[in-house]
């Protein structure tokens, strides 16, 4: 009996080739879904990221910025240099009770805030003695003092990090001086204003009078924080309320916080 040939070979290849293009279709689809997922993870990771350094900023600052003129009650009175001393578009340098600004490159502006520390306003160290911003011990011979406070200057600023290049919050405390240490990575600029009594605007570091730190009130804050590359230009609102686009694609986001002044005065230090 003769057999039929069967005329089934042409049909496997195609449905083989079919096949085969319904798995490259449903592989393209999962890996443009991935990467977009991808996409949107690393973005959402990064405005997460921008926000806690911005509210971590802010927060530092401004615990000190309440501490400015702070002296314990068993301190009858302390004089000295002013609680507050700011400068526009640079960073407070030099001599505690003589400091001058010295100009940086991202224009951030700077500010010096004193008072008289114990071991209650402050961590105190392994020692037990009180300490900066940075955690290190300050030790004080001021006869006024006594053991009972050591004076306190924690000089906040933001500039690009000298080995990464990543822009970061500063605090230089005198612990140590002349040794800064970075605080918080991603922060650009800061901007600082100040509300003097009587006054119905805040105004900068740089219109202020010697005289007139003694009277500031409140203090307005704002650090712009810069984000990761997005491979996008990022429409931003920066600290002076302008908006701008991001040349270098990083997305970037300012935060404010208004501080009022709990130890102001014409004698408060």
């Amino acid at each position: 009996m003769r057999r039929l040939s069967s005329p089934l070979h042409g049909h496997t290849l195609l449905e083989f080739v079919i096949a085969m293009a319904l798995g490259l279709l449903v592989t393209a689809a999962v890996v443009s879904l991935y990467s977009a997922q991808r996409i949107a993870f690393d973005h959402a990771s990064d405005a997460t990221r921008i926000r806690e350094a911005g509210l971590t900023a802010l927060t530092l600052i401004g615990q000190q910025l309440q501490m400015a003129g702070f002296v314990p009650a068993d301190v009858a009175r302390y004089d000295a240099a002013p609680p507050l001393f700011g400068c526009s578009g640079g960073r407070p340098t030099g001599a505690d009770d003589a400091a001058a600004c010295e100009t940086l490159t991202g224009r951030s502006d700077g500010v010096a805030v004193r008072y008289v520390g114990d071991n209650v306003s402050t961590w105190p160290s392994a020692a037990g003695q009180t300490t900066d911003c940075l955690g290190q011990a300050v030790t004080s011979s001021n006869a006024a003092l006594g053991d009972r406070g050591v004076p306190i200057v924690n000089r906040y600023f933001a500039k690009a990090s000298g080995s990464t290049g990543e822009p970061e919050l500063y605090c230089e405390g005198n612990g140590k001086t002349g040794s800064a240490q970075p605080l918080v990575e991603g922060v650009e600029r800061l901007r600082v204003k100040y509300w003097l009594a009587g006054r119905l605007e805040a105004i900068d570091a740089s219109v202020l009078t010697a005289d007139q730190w003694t009277k500031v009130v409140a203090v307005d804050l704002c650090v712009l924080v810069r984000g990761a590359p997005q491979g996008r230009h990022v429409r931003y609102v920066d600290c002076d309320g302008v908006a701008s686009v991001g040349a270098d694609a990083r997305p970037r986001q300012a935060f404010w916080r208004r501080v009022a002044l709990r130890n102001q005065g014409e004698d408060a230090l």
